[in-house]
C-alpha cells in the first residue's frame, strides 16, 4: 500500500491522518507554502546581511524562522480561501480537492481562512511595522482575488493582481524584517519578480480552462488559447531578467547581481512548458510549468542571497568592471 501524502490519493489511504484532519490540511496546499517560506528566508537573511544588522539582532535566526512562517502561513489562508470561492471550478477541474469530495464544507474552509489570517496578521506586526503593513496588503489582495469584486474573474488583471502579492509585496515584506523595504535593491528585486509572476502565473491556468470558462472567470488560456497565451506571457518571463544589466548601469542594485541575468534560462523553459505540456501531473496539482514556477522563484531567491553574501565580503570585485 503506498504512503505517499499526495491530494490525489485517496482519503482512504491516508494511513497516518483522519480523513477530516488531511481535508484541513490539503486545503492548505503544502507544496505551494515551501516557496513562500524558503524565498522569503533567503530573501530576510539576504537583508540581514546587506544592511549588517548581526549586532542589531542577535537572535536572528528566530526572528527569519517566525516571519517566514508568518507569510506561509499567509500563503496557506489563501489556498484555503480560494477554494471555498471555487467549488464550482473545482468540482469540474479538481474534484479531489477535500471540498468538491464531501470531506470540509465551504464553510469549514472559509474560517480557516480566516483564522490564519488574523494569526498571520497578529503575529506580523510584532515582528516590525513594514512587515506588518506588507502583510495586510498582501492579505487584502488575496481576498479581494477571491471574494468579490473577485479580481480572479477578469482577464490579465487577475494575473498582475495575484503577482503583486507574490512578488512584489513578498520581497518588500521579507526584506523589511531587517532593512528598509524601500531602498533600491529590493524595490528592483521586487519588480523583477512582479514581472517574472505576471508571466508565469499563466501556467496555473492551463489545467482549469473549461472549468474557468463555465464559471465565468476569463484567463489568457481560456480566452486566446495555450499557444497565444504563451507568446503573451512571454516578455513577462524573460524581459526582467534580461533588464537586470540596466539595473545595474543605472545603479539602482550593485553590479555583483550581474549572474542573476541567468535565471532567464528557467523562466524561458516555464513558456517552453506553459506552449507544450496539457497534461496534468499525477501527483501535484498542475503541470511542469507551475512546478517549474515555483522552483525558477527559489532559484531566484537563493542566487539573490548567495551574490549578496560573496559581494558584501568583497569576493565578486571582478564585476566592478561592469
Amino acid at each position: 500500500m503506498s504512503v505517499k501524502l499526495t491530494m490525489k490519493e485517496p482519503y482512504a489511504k491516508s494511513r497516518f491522518l483522519s480523513k477530516k484532519f488531511r481535508g484541513y490540511f490539503d486545503l492548505l496546499r503544502p507544496f505551494t507554502l515551501l516557496a513562500p517560506f524558503f524565498v522569503s528566508m533567503f530573501i530576510m537573511f539576504a537583508s540581514l546581511v546587506y544592511n549588517n544588522k548581526f549586532l542589531e539582532f542577535p537572535n536572528w535566526w528566530i526572528i527569519i524562522g517566525q516571519a517566514s512562517l508568518t507569510l506561509a502561513f499567509l500563503n496557506g489562508a489563501s489556498n484555503a480561501l480560494n477554494q471555498a470561492t471555487d467549488v464550482d471550478a473545482d468540482k469540474i477541474s479538481k474534484p479531489y480537492r477535500p471540498i468538491p469530495r464531501g470531506v470540509v464544507e465551504r464553510d469549514e474552509a472559509q474560517s480557516i481562512a480566516y483564522i490564519l489570517y488574523l494569526f498571520a496578521l497578529l503575529r506580523a506586526v510584532t515582528i516590525n511595522t513594514w512587515f506588518g503593513v506588507f502583510v495586510f496588503l498582501i492579505m487584502v489582495f488575496t481576498v479581494v482575488y477571491s471574494l468579490p469584486p473577485r479580481m480572479k474573474r477578469f482577464l490579465f488583471i487577475n494575473q498582475v493582481w495575484i503577482a503583486i502579492p507574490r512578488g512584489l509585496f513578498a520581497v518588500l515584506a521579507s526584506w523589511s524584517v531587517f532593512g528598509d523595504p524601500f531602498q533600491p535593491v529590493p524595490l528592483t528585486i521586487g519588480l523583477v519578480a512582479l514581472m517574472y509572476f505576471i508571466g508565469a502565473m499563466t501556467s496555473k491556468d492551463i489545467v482549469d480552462c473549461e472549468a474557468d470558462r463555465k464559471t465565468g472567470t476569463r484567463t489568457l488560456i481560456n480566452t486566446y488559447g495555450t499557444k497565444k497565451a504563451a507568446l503573451i506571457s512571454l516578455p513577462f518571463l524573460i524581459v526582467p531578467f534580461a533588464l537586470i544589466p540596466v539595473a545595474i548601469h543605472y545603479q539602482l542594485i550593485n553590479a555583483y547581481f550581474l549572474p542573476l541575468t541567468f535565471v532567464i534560462i528557467p523562466a524561458f523553459l516555464v513558456f517552453y512548458l506553459i506552449l507544450k505540456q496539457k497534461q496534468q501531473s499525477e501527483t501535484l496539482e498542475n503541470v511542469s510549468a507551475w512546478t517549474l514556477m515555483y522552483v525558477t522563484y527559489l532559484i531566484y531567491a537563493i542566487g539573490f542571497t548567495a551574490l549578496i553574501i560573496l559581494g558584501e565580503l568583497g569576493q565578486l570585485n571582478f564585476f566592478t568592471v561592469i
